[in-house]
């Protein structure tokens, strides 16, 4: 009589549902956090970036140039967009690691909204390469809108 051998392919399914059986702590997690996607980084900067010119609209806001009210309230449209594309995790809690402080901010001014909104419309272009179709409409159309604001700012309040 002749002992019967087990094939290959009966050994590597036996072997792979003992393993599975055995570990009832499920698949390993990752040690290292995943990084952003190239998309998910851009996405990320843009909505700093545009957090950024809404705080310098706030400030003359703030200041009595309610005119530029619905100017802002588009950057914010465009942030609450860029969001839907974007899980932001929480961040850790800042430590202070040093002295300095941060310079201050510019004083906010028309002259220096309307160049921040040309340079803005002008970056889009080259920000399109690479993204997910849906994405990249919604970039050229965050330019389109920063353009029409470079034009259509006051000359003063």
């Amino acid at each position: 009589m002749r002992p019967r051998h087990l094939s290959r392919r009966v050994l590597l399914v036996g072997g792979a549902a003992a393993l599975t059986a055995c570990s009832t702590a499920g698949p390993p997690q990752p040690s290292v956090q995943a990084s952003d996607s190239p998309e998910t980084t851009l996405l990320k900067g843009l909505i700093a970036e545009k957090e950024r010119t809404i705080a310098l609209y706030s400030s003359l806001i703030s200041g009595g140039a309610q005119k530029l009210a619905p100017f802002r309230d588009r950057h914010q449209a465009h942030v609450n967009e860029l969001r839907k594309y974007v899980t932001v995790a929480s961040a850790p809690p800042a430590t202070a690691t040093g002295t300095a402080t941060p310079a201050p901010a510019p004083k906010p001014s028309l002259s220096r909204l309307r160049d921040l909104e040309r340079k803005a419309a002008a970056l889009r272009i080259r920000q399109l390469d690479g993204v997910s179709p849906g994405v990249a409409q919604l970039i050229a159309s965050i330019g389109a809108c920063e353009a029409a604001h470079a034009l259509a700012l006051p000359r003063s309040l």
